[in-house]
């Protein structure tokens, strides 16, 4: 499902025209990459929590070359974490379906 394809189902269901559907969508996202961009995470209750983490630095090996080391750097990444809801209901899906 893309973005589209959200804008088009919520204007569905609120009769909303898909342009406003469309900026207050984006809003959303800009203001939650705005607020991980800043260090602070995001909570939607039921639904899952964003948290901004450092990744300590590693070494990695090159599946081609195994023998060669490389030095990867500590990093900050994104972690999701799927709220109850969430995790009850994908919990539930058939692995042969997915």
């Amino acid at each position: 499902m893309t973005k589209r394809d959200v804008v088009i189902r919520i204007a569905r269901q609120t009769n909303l025209k898909q342009r406003d559907v469309m900026q207050v969508v984006q809003l959303t996202l800009d203001t939650i990459t705005k607020e991980l961009a800043a260090g602070r995470g995001i909570e939607f209750r039921n639904f899952g929590v964003f948290e901004v983490m450092v990744r300590k630095p590693r070494v990695g090996r090159n599946p081609n070359a195994p023998k060669k080391t490389v030095e990867i750097p500590e990093r900050v990444v994104v972690k999701f974490k799927p709220g109850k809801i969430m995790r009850h209901r994908v919990v539930k899906l058939d692995p042969k379906r997915v």
